[in-house]
């Protein structure tokens, strides 16, 4: 594992304000910004030196209004409007704390619960937003007291600017995390924080600065904000930006940004890569030149091989590198990026995994899952941590992932969660240490990171991955939105039971019922474990947070209420399950369905001959229950992954019967009698 340790504050440019400022005296008619006004030809441009000067009048009205540590909320849409307004704030020496701006027809409550928790006083915005926001003061107690402020039609007041006397730990701005607007906790990111992670990102990313960056990630989170706007000003160097919603609507326009500009890094979250992919046009494609792209980052949700491989092969022709991948891992509460690297493939087993144990399999292997690394190169001290016992894992262990650096903010914004999570300390004494929430585990120096600890699902004791199954269910069937499904578990009658949500890619009933009966199949075949509801829903109505993620929390709260966007669903509880249609003939298959309904708390008659193990409420653990009973009571050894070929009554009773018959020939009369009179059944075919 290498590690990147930063250098003293001291010996560094002291913020960046001071960083904008160098450039803007030695490069004030260099292009720092271009915005992409229609995500394709239609340009809008910044200078170091407009920004420094624009930066400069909104702080002078900043400090008109706020006090140094003041709070200001920045309502933007996508543009270059937004980043004059950040480094504004910095100007100013005020708290930044950027939001989603309020949509039509959409409610407020999201922005009215980060302005009332952040404190904001002032909101920074356009004209335009300002002019939308205003019918939604008179409905709202927290708006109406804001004051707005549109930063576009301010007065130039630059020359009067003076410089805030900035601490080094001071906080810049608050980072709300993904998925927080229920629960908003505002991390609390410091001058220095800012300063060491855009130096690690430099030396993770080999930026120089002929480094070009082209983005489409929200400016107002993390991965967007810090990665694609700061590291270019920080380097001194071009950024092309363009809408989200640009790029969702037509994905190639991102890729086509980074031929024209010949950007030298961009990227995203997995489901960006699979979006181009999915959306491929040979036409529009073949203008492509991918050549210049030497930094295809990767991170903010979980890193799919088969995703990868996919758009290299899809746009090798293009002029795209494999090498040119650069998978990452970061959270908000560790100001970004923890770790980099170029992309490590491993094969490892998926039941040990599920064992919290990552042990090597042969890749191609039945029971194997391809892992992609995040990066061997670290920032700072990185630990893999039994969540429970807060004892360090051995080698090849999984638990959480917990770190320690330079960019780990000061914490919640006025949470009493802030100790929990940023000052967890280890049984030896050792700390204090962020508490990732993540899991994973090292492997040669590769940190591997595998689910989140408060997604896991926990069936019959053993471990499941959320995106691990959502990954199964959306290669089920074709037709399904890839990273659009979220997986959880319910509680009932003390048992963990098993729901997928999955999009489908076009709002039609018409093969819901199929889509949702191959969703099930794949969940019980690959993991083992029954699934007690499959929901399809319809097209881009599944929750996710501004970084793409799945909100798999709200999903389920959304099915407990009833409010999700269903087209199809098939809901099945073992325990309510009709009569099968058809009832055990042999003896051998009445053995064995008495022995199923007892494992699995069944009557008798909801037990078919045909019925599938896992489709009433059976996972492997019973499995191996099942044929243990049998090797007891038949006197055969059957071996469950030959079992688990043809999981019904039928056809474990074939197999039984097999092996009976092959036992009762080199049997005696008396021997095979004696053991038919044990069985509680006869042979087929004796």
């Amino acid at each position: 594992m290498s590690s990147i340790s930063s250098r003293p504050l001291s010996a560094q440019r002291e913020a960046l304000v001071d960083v904008l400022r160098t450039w803007s005296d030695a490069q004030p008619d260099a292009r720092a910004y271009t915005f992409l006004l229609d995500g394709e030809g239609e340009e809008v441009h910044l200078s170091y030196g407009q920004l420094d000067r624009n930066a400069r009048t909104i702080a002078n009205a900043l400090r008109a209004r706020l006090p140094v540590g003041g709070r200001a909320l920045l309502v933007y849409p996508p543009g270059l409007e937004f980043i004059a307004a950040f480094y504004g704030c910095l100007y100013a020496g005020v708290v930044a704390v950027p939001v989603f701006p309020p949509m039509p027809g959409k409610s407020p409550e999201a922005l009215e619960r980060v302005a009332a928790d952040s404190g904001s006083a002032v909101a920074l915005t356009t004209t335009l937003i300002r002019d939308f926001a205003e019918p939604l003061l008179d409905s709202s107690e927290v708006l109406k007291k804001l004051e707005w402020l549109s930063t576009d039609d301010l007065p130039d007041s630059s020359a009067s600017w003076q410089r805030p006397e900035l601490e080094r730990r001071s906080v810049a701005f608050l980072q709300y995390t993904s998925g927080s607007t229920r629960a908003p906790k505002g991390v609390r990111v410091t001058h220095e924080n800012l300063m060491v992670q855009e130096d690690f990102i430099q030396k993770a990313f080999e930026h120089d600065e002929k480094t070009v960056v082209v983005g489409w990630l929200p400016l107002y989170h993390d991965m967007g904000l810090i990665g694609n706007v700061l590291q270019p000003m920080y380097l001194g160097g071009h950024c092309v930006l363009m809408s989200p919603f640009d790029f969702l609507g037509s994905p190639l326009r991102w890729l086509e940004a980074i031929s024209r500009y010949r950007a030298t890094t961009s990227g995203g979250p997995n489901f960006a890569y699979e979006l181009c992919v999915r959306r491929y046009q040979p036409e529009r494609a073949a203008a492509l030149d991918l050549s210049s792209w030497k930094v295809a980052y990767n991170g903010a949700e979980p890193l799919r091989a088969a995703t990868l491989e996919r758009f290299a092969r899809t746009y090798a022709p293009h002029g795209f590198r494999e090498g040119a991948f650069l998978p990452c891992y970061g959270l908000a509460e560790a100001t970004l990026a923890v770790s980099a690297g170029r992309p490590v493939f491993a094969s490892f087993d998926r039941r040990a995994l599920e064992r919290r144990e990552a042990l090597a399999a042969p890749s191609g292997a039945e029971e194997s899952v391809t892992l992609v690394g995040s990066g061997s190169l670290m920032l700072g001290d990185v630990r893999v941590v039994d969540p429970e016992t807060r004892v360090q894992c051995a080698p090849g262990g999984i638990g959480e992932i917990w770190i320690s650096n330079a960019c780990v903010a000061d914490g919640y914004w006025q949470s009493s969660e802030s100790a929990a999570t940023f000052d967890a300390r280890l049984t030896s004494g050792e700390g204090p240490f962020l508490r990732t929430g993540d899991l994973g585990f090292l492997r040669d120096g590769e940190l591997f990171v595998v689910g989140r600890l408060k997604d896991m699902l926990i069936v019959h004791g053993r471990n499941y991955y959320a995106n691990d199954l959502e990954a199964t269910a959306e290669a089920s069937f074709p037709g399904l939105r890839s990273g659009c499904g979220a997986a959880f578990a319910l509680e009932k009658d003390g048992e963990e039971q098993v729901v997928i949500v999955q999009e489908m890619a076009e709002s039609s009933t018409e093969r819901c019922a199929e889509a949702a009966e191959a969703i099930r199949q794949a969940i019980t075949t690959t993991h083992g474990i029954p699934v007690a509801a499959v929901v399809l829903i319809e097209p881009k109505s599944i929750f996710k947070t501004s970084s793409g993620k799945i909100r798999r929390q709200d999903c389920k709260k959304a099915f407990l209420a009833g409010t999700l966007k269903v087209l199809g669903e098939l809901r099945f509880d073992a325990h309510e399950a009709a009569p099968a249609s058809e009832a055990p003939g042999t003896e051998t298959e009445q053995a064995i369905a008495g022995i199923w309904a007892e494992l699995l708390g069944l009557r008798g008659e909801q037990v078919g001959s045909d019925t599938d193990f896992f489709s009433l409420g059976g996972d492997s653990v019973l499995a191996a229950q099942v044929v243990n009973r049998i090797g007891e009571q038949f006197q055969v050894q059957v071996r469950l992954e030959d079992a688990t070929a043809d999981f019904t009554v039928r056809g474990l009773a074939r197999a039984v019967d097999a092996l009976l018959l092959q036992k009762l020939e080199q049997m005696s009369d008396a021997e095979a009698e004696a053991l038919l009179a044990r069985s509680g059944g006869k042979a087929q075919g004796s």
